[in-house]
């Protein structure tokens, strides 16, 4: 995969009037199973639906944009296919990891990507506190961190992630988000190897239960054990007057959410203002029939905000 020609793939989509909103892999699933939903159409199928394609649903120019970038497989006789998908959020378009999406470095990009960029947004309006730095921890595909760079021009981003794919691809949409000058991706388990403070620290953290062990999805222990991991890191970091926003599922379990109780735990006596607010009460309810949840009421989405004081 070569980073310039995948850039220019984006902008080529971006020329076209590209846009997808990326659905969950479970509702992926579905709609891919419709009738006549086996074969792409159009741009749409091909880089958002992750479908199969024949010789013709592309312009030449695309076709070789993806040849150059090496994210085309396949032959014209068997059908073709991109390795990898794009989508849209804000008005900028993100590459990251075809469907399915089962690769242990795979990049992943969804609903909760939107949901917790809006979460973030949403704080940053009401921020009266300058931003000069800001850090998107388990940065992924680098959405919620560019955004939120893309809002304050005179801000620092630093991305940070133990999956090179990721920082790789997260440089790129960096880049093709006019951010390349003031944006770095940096190999960093949590913010052990990144120096200095932040005015604003997003993440939106691996929380669930997977067997499988996959980077992008599994929380560690409980699920919760990895979002607890990055609010400690990540406080700790915060110059005065800056704050986390920290967006992450949990697992209920009898009435109890031991996500919050690890944050009161650890935040109790310290000098840090926070908030924890339940913004979904029900989600991912197919997991609920796997070994890993069947102890689980619900798996719920929280944002937690935890601020420093200014002095």
């Amino acid at each position: 995969m070569t980073d310039g020609a995948l850039l220019d793939l984006l902008t080529l989509l971006a020329e076209n009037g590209y846009e997808f909103v990326t659905v969950t892999p479970e509702t992926h699933s579905r709609v891919n199973r419709r009738v006549g939903n086996a074969w792409a159409q159009d741009l749409r199928g091909v880089f958002g639906w992750s479908r199969p394609f024949r010789p013709g649903i592309l312009p030449e120019r695309l076709l070789g944009a993806m040849e150059a970038a090496g994210v085309l497989e396949g032959t014209p006789s068997e059908g073709f296919r991109s390795t990898v998908r794009v989508s849209s959020l804000d008005g900028r378009l993100y590459v990251h990891s075809a469907f399915p999406t089962l690769a242990a470095d795979a990049v992943f990009f969804g609903p909760d990507t939107f949901r917790a960029t809006t979460a973030a947004l949403a704080h940053l309006e009401h921020r009266r506190n300058p931003v000069r730095r800001i850090v998107d921890i388990g940065c992924g595909s680098g959405a919620i961190g560019i955004t939120m760079a893309a809002r304050r021009p005179e801000a620092e981003l630093v991305m940070v992630d133990i999956n090179d794919r990721a920082l790789r691809l997260a440089r790129i949409n960096a880049a093709a988000a006019g951010l390349a000058d003031r944006a770095t991706a940096q190999r960093s388990d949590l913010l052990n190897d990144v120096d200095g403070e932040f005015d604003l620290a997003v993440s939106n953290p691996p929380f669930m239960i997977d067997p499988l062990g996959r980077r992008y999805r599994d929380g560690g222990v409980g699920g919760h054990g990895l979002p607890v991991k990055v609010m400690h890191a990540a406080v700790n970091r915060l110059a005065p007057g800056g704050s986390l926003v920290l967006f992450s599922g949990t697992g209920i379990v009898d009435g109890e959410d031991p996500l919050r109780a690890q944050v009161e735990n650890q935040l109790a006596g310290t000098p840090f203002d926070w908030s924890y607010v339940e913004v979904d009460p029900d989600v991912y309810d197919e997991e609920l029939d796997t070994p890993a949840y069947q102890h689980a009421d619900r798996i719920a989405l929280a944002v937690l905000t935890v601020q420093r004081p200014v002095s």
